[in-house]
């Protein structure tokens, strides 16, 4: 394994994990929905691996967070098998423009991009859904319960009904200026003519249904027949931007199995999804351009350490924007971006003293002139880890893009927005936009499921976030926090939230950070303290077997069980203010 070819003569300096605690390792459930989380357990309980487990935390948050995720999208997962000779797969479930995409999807009559606000809405945002195609082969390649079984926690949430949250009030309250054109969603989650509020009770039978007939028919159930025809339907009748999807664009949808991007990072190896998502390889840039940098040494309470931090990330997404997107159809040169000696130059791009007044994008080995592949990501997605008693890990980000998707409903769950993903605008200075919509492509992402390996190819971290563009900076501040502040994997969730925008760099505000502000400011660049909410789930091997950790900003647990099944630990939590949707 590749990580063991980076760093196999520096094992000596890791912490050694005895093989008689990893007999003992722990089953975790890590989610942004302790009802999700519960359901994981209660898979892993019947003796489930971590695939099923992360199968039923995801159904389950179709039904409890419907903001946010569901079968009506996408996702990534990364899972890692147990045993010395375990397996690093990624499986790629990210939604696909219909045959009838074309590069003007979003361009509007005046020949100009439109606005955020007309294009997510309805129709023509929907790409084809993959999470159900992402379930099946993941169930196929890693699952011991029976397919249905997965399904049994999110069918009885919907048909006996959960608790409307904080979170999902501010979101409803949020987006109910939109619904008076959107029936259905009105009919699910609002009650005499205004939004649920945290503390009632909702049931989705609409949604159950549709869950007992793809557990009892299997994946096709989804993408052929009733479901599939009302996705269609929903589509092509939508009240606003109505568009082309067909029969045949569900029935031709796969998941596809994929290499995963890896690069070592001090002592470790950090590995996550390539194209068309852009979380591994942007992460593993900042990590890579700070590996010059003596970040231990500073340690979390230093300005400098920040400093260092934002300038990497503004580096990074620079070469984001610039070269990412679907490696199907345009050339993405990732192995450049991530080698060695370009990494250096990067690093040497930044003076610890001083913020630079651009970031300019490199001209990594293999790339080819482009213009910026810029998306409309927003700050929407969900994150769930598993761990099973042998030492399996499913790792998985997943999403319906912005809060409630398209708006639409079929069949009980939420349609994605995912195609405002791609770049509005399919040509800049007359070249042809790398991110722009084309049939059969899969939009550029931010999401990041990843996984972090020692020395000898243990894994030893599985982490992810909600949060569009900015998951790359939580999972790459969360990282810095475990590997070089030598934090537990909580402690690293909850340090402050670092981002940037139009020249400034933001800092969470309430906390440390934002107590740094005139001090950070002296490097040179504007800083601003802002609402910089996150969701970052993930799980930790300890000198106690495996840990769950959860985001002290979300409503997320997760939950360790001993390996009799019975719930050890749980932590997070469970009823907390919503975070912040987004920062613009």
């Amino acid at each position: 394994m590749m990580n063991r070819l980076y760093y196999a003569a520096l094992a000596i300096a890791l912490l050694v994990i005895p093989q008689s605690l990893l007999a003992e390792t722990r089953a975790v459930a890590s989610s942004a929905d302790p009802r999700a989380s519960e359901a994981g357990a209660e898979i892993l309980a019947k003796g489930g691996s971590a695939a099923d487990a992360a199968m039923a935390m995801m159904l389950a948050l179709t039904v409890v967070e419907p903001q946010s995720s569901g079968i009506g999208g996408g996702g990534f997962l990364i899972h890692q098998s147990g045993g010395e000779d375990g397996k690093l797969t990624t499986v790629n479930g990210r939604e696909v423009a219909p045959a009838a995409a074309k590069a003007d999807r979003f361009v509007g009559p005046d020949g100009k991009p439109l606005g955020f606000l007309d294009a997510f809405q309805g129709g023509h945002s929907v790409g084809v859904p993959g999470n159900v195609r992402l379930m099946a082969m993941t169930h196929a390649k890693w699952g011991k319960l029976p397919w249905a079984d997965l399904f049994a926690p999110a069918i009885r949430l919907a048909e006996e009904g959960y608790v409307v949250n904080k979170t999902m009030e501010s979101r409803l309250a949020r987006y109910s200026r939109l619904w008076p054109k959107f029936a259905e969603a009105r009919r699910l989650y609002w009650r005499d003519g205004k939004p649920l509020t945290a503390g009632m009770r909702i049931t989705n039978p609409d949604l159950a249904k549709t869950l007992k007939k793809i557990a009892s028919k299997g994946p096709d159930a989804f993408y052929t027949g009733d479901i599939a025809q009302g996705i269609v339907d929903a589509v092509v009748k939508a009240p606003v931007n109505p568009a082309n999807m067909t029969m045949s664009d569900l029935a031709a949808y796969k998941a596809t199995e994929q290499a995963a991007v890896c690069a070592p990072y001090r002592i470790y190896v950090v590995c996550g999804m390539g194209p068309p998502s852009s979380g591994a390889t942007t992460v593993l840039q900042i990590l890579g351009t700070l590996a010059a940098f003596d970040m231990k040494a500073l340690g979390k309470d230093s300005a400098q350490s920040w400093h260092l931090i934002a300038e990497a990330m503004q580096l990074a997404y620079a070469d984001r924007q610039k070269y990412l997107g679907d490696d199907r159809f345009v050339d993405v040169p990732v192995a450049g971006m991530l080698s060695p000696e370009y990494l250096a130059t990067r690093s040497a791009l930044i003076d610890p003293a001083k913020s630079r007044a651009d970031y300019p994008a490199g001209k990594p080995e293999g790339a080819k002139p482009r213009t910026k592949a810029v998306s409309s990501e927003v700050a929407g997605t969900t994150h769930f880890a598993a761990v099973d008693k042998d030492g399996n890990v499913a790792n998985m980000t997943s999403t319906i893009e912005g809060a409630f998707g398209s708006q639409l409903i079929a069949g009980g769950f939420f349609l994605n927005n995912e195609l405002t993903d791609f770049t509005f605008a399919p040509e800049k200075d007359g070249a042809p936009v790398a991110n722009r919509v084309e049939a059969g492509k899969r939009p550029l992402s931010s999401m990041s499921p990843t996984l972090v390996f020692d020395a000898d190819g243990k894994v030893v971290m599985a982490l992810g976030s909600a949060g569009g563009k900015r998951i790359i900076m939580h999972v790459a501040k969360t990282l810095v926090g475990a590997i070089d502040f030598d934090l537990p994997l909580g402690e690293a969730i909850a340090l402050p939230n670092i981002y940037y925008r139009r020249g400034a760099v933001l800092v969470e505000k309430d906390t440390s950070l934002a107590a740094m502000t005139d001090e950070l400011a002296k490097f040179g660049a504007e800083v601003k303290p802002a609402d910089i909410g996150s969701k970052v789930n993930g799980a930790q091997l300890t000198s106690k077997g495996w840990q769950g950790a959860s985001d002290p900003r979300s409503e997320g647990v997760a939950i360790t069980l001993d390996e009799n099944g019975k719930e050890v630990r749980r932590v997070g939590a469970a009823a907390k203010d919503a975070p912040p949707d987004s920062v613009f």
